[in-house]
């Protein structure tokens, strides 16, 4: 399978691709309690609305939960090897 990868460091979302790639889905989803800032935030307790994630995430793209890996319109969020062979599938 072919994979096209994305420096977020060198080449960061925008907030309108954040906003199309979360979609439907809740943006919860895609932040990364790893982060300082979702820890120091306590955004586990205290979430951010949808928009302030965005722009967030925009910021500091090391708030994004990765990898992110999409096949058609599934997608997987962080590593989870079971997840990435059932989208393989």
């Amino acid at each position: 399978m072919e994979l096209e990868s994305r420096d977020l460091r060198t080449e960061r979302l925008t907030e309108a691709e954040l906003d199309a790639l979360i979609g439907q889905r809740d943006c919860r989803e895609f932040l990364n309690p790893r982060n300082e800032i979702f820890r120091t935030r306590n955004m586990k307790e205290h979430p951010p609305s949808r928009a302030e994630a965005i722009q967030l995430m925009a910021k500091e793209p090391n708030l994004i939960r990765r990898p992110i890996v999409m096949r058609g319109s599934q997608m997987v969020l962080g590593f989870d090897e079971e997840a990435y062979k059932k989208l393989l599938k």
